[in-house]
């Protein structure tokens, strides 16, 4: 990283350097984007994954922060960037390097007020366009008579306000999004297909996609505001409603982020512990998905089949953890309480009795010649576009990227157990499909080798009845059941996070669904929007 850290001085000799690792360092904003298409391009860098954007309000200035890695070099860096202008505030835009900044920086202006120069559509992401002032400025006004609840429809724009640069100077921009001449169909927010209450808005040439446009916010709850008034164990239960297929493992990131900053040692049999609870989740969630998929294509048998495999998981958890869906099981320091007696005995039992049963799935809906006709080569993912759009977790590696966290930077006890990472080179709807059905078999595997080794001693380690985290800034993911999720939490020393902000890996899924979808059928739009398997409420965040 020193040779690293050489070139960006050299690049930009304003720039701010902070110890530690990652490298984080500010650059100022005029020198800013220069910075980074070097560091994106340079052969010796490559950091040709944006991991993680937060918007930022410092009080003073506004601006954003940018978690960067190389998939080619495995090396991270911390980049920020800010403006001092609060009333107008501009930075220039990094959806030409990055396609995964277009939501992202749509997500910043909506919440603090950032305009991004170089970006095409600068539309609110998730809050009406009537929508007054900026809610996660630090100098809000909550007031409810200057937001009152309104009941009448939002304006769906068809043509959207942008910012360009030429020849020094920064002009307001309009880019038309479906003309007059245009059928445009909605899919959502009411559609059993979207798996959530989303809403896309298609254009269409007889049967034919020509272009999708994303509609979220539709159940935004601005948890990540909500957790800089709550202590950190309390933001712990808002984790659970984040993508509740994957609740445990949700938590369990922003438990590893906080013990991380705290530098406790979490005990060997909690590790233990959380890592089976994140593969009896990833069953959970990756049974669901085979369900829901065949659902969405017909196959309403296939449909019963994966619920009633996925109840056995639930009953499992419930009993341990006192919930099913949403679990409250990750604390500070370990998990809540010891694994119920009867939870090896009926683990393992359910390691014997799965594999048959995806024998029959294969029988059922794998190999059948319509399944296959509306998968195969249908909506084609590259590894290039995969990494660009921050696509991770099985819909990445359908396109042959290795990016398993627990593989890339093992944590729990995954570095004690023997797994394969699925990759298939494919990228189509069918790998994505495949990626996940195998997934189900590893998943099985790992269970087996930790189900009978589960070390003896404390579950937990007792913690301090107010945590304040030391000031800094830290960041911590997993391998959630969609792919990576990220906990960045920005402290001042206080038992409040300044900021904390949640990678989600569902919004690159649904960003990216446009791109896929252009130039096939709209019926294979479902296909697609099935085999990424977005959940809705990790996108509304």
């Amino acid at each position: 990283m020193n040779k690293i850290k050489d070139k960006l001085a050299l690049m930009a000799p304003s720039a701010v350097f902070a110890e530690g690792e990652p490298l984080t360092v500010t650059v100022p904003a005029g020198e800013f984007y220069a910075v980074a298409k070097s560091l994106r391009d340079d052969p010796e860098m490559r950091f040709d994954f944006l991991v993680c954007m937060t918007g930022m309000d410092w009080g003073e200035t506004l601006g954003v922060v940018y978690h960067l890695r190389s998939t080619e070099f495995g090396h991270e860096i911390v980049l920020r960037t800010e403006t001092s202008d609060r009333e107008n505030p501009e930075l220039q835009s990094v959806c030409d390097l990055w396609e995964a900044a277009h939501l992202n920086e749509r997500e910043v202006y909506d919440f603090y007020g950032i305009r991004f120069i170089g970006n095409p559509d600068m539309r609110r992401l998730y809050l009406r366009n009537d929508w007054v002032g900026y809610p996660f400025r630090k100098d809000y006004d909550a007031s409810p008579e200057i937001n009152p609840v309104r009941l009448e429809s939002d304006e769906s724009l068809d043509v959207v306000p942008g910012l360009q640069e030429e020849d020094g100077k920064v002009e307001e921009t309009e880019s038309v999004l479906f003309d007059d001449s245009e059928y445009v169909v909605n899919i959502g927010p009411q559609h059993p297909a979207t798996h959530g209450v989303l809403r896309f808005r298609v254009s269409l040439e007889g049967e034919i996609v020509k272009k999708v446009d994303v509609n979220c916010g539709y159940i935004h709850r601005g948890i990540e505001k909500m957790c800089e008034s709550l202590t950190y164990p309390q933001t712990l239960a808002l984790t659970d409603r984040l993508d509740y297929l994957a609740a445990h493992q949700n938590r369990h990131a922003l438990c590893m982020c906080v013990e991380k900053a705290m530098g406790i040692e979490v005990p060997e049999r909690a590790l233990y512990i959380r890592t089976i609870m994140d593969e009896l989740n990833r069953l959970s969630s990756h049974l669901l998905f085979w369900s829901t998929l065949c659902m969405d294509l017909g196959a309403l048998t296939a449909f019963f089949y994966g619920f009633r495999d996925r109840e056995k998981v639930l009953d499992m958890m419930e009993e341990t953890t006192g919930g099913r869906l949403i679990q409250n099981y990750n604390v500070i320091g370990g998990v809540m309480a010891d694994i119920h007696p009867n939870l090896v005995k009926r683990v393992k039992e359910f390691i014997t009795y799965l594999p048959p049963m995806l024998e029959e799935y294969d029988e059922v809906f794998t190999g059948n010649v319509i399944a296959q006709q509306r998968m195969k080569g249908i909506g084609v993912l590259t590894k290039e576009d995969a990494i660009s759009y921050g696509v991770t977790g099985p819909s990445g590696r359908a396109s042959g990227w290795h990016c398993d966290v627990r593989k890339l930077k093992p944590y729990g006890v995954y570095d004690k157990v023997d797994f394969k990472e699925i990759i298939r080179t494919g990228g189509d709807t069918f790998d994505r499909y495949l990626v996940r059905v195998d997934e189900i078999r590893e998943s099985l595997h790992i269970l087996e080798q930790l189900i009978d080794n589960v070390p003896a001693g404390d579950y937990a380690v007792k913690t301090k009845p107010i945590i304040r985290l030391p000031e800094g800034q830290f960041f911590s993911s997993v391998e959630a059941s969609r792919g990576e999720f990220g906990v960045y939490i920005e402290s001042r020393g206080d038992k409040y996070p300044y900021r904390m902000k949640f990678r989600s890996p569902c919004l690159p899924l649904v960003s990216v669904v446009d791109h896929l979808s252009r130039g096939y059928k709209i019926a294979d739009l479902i296909a697609i929007g099935g085999s990424l398997d977005y959940v809705v409420p990790d996108v509304d965040r």
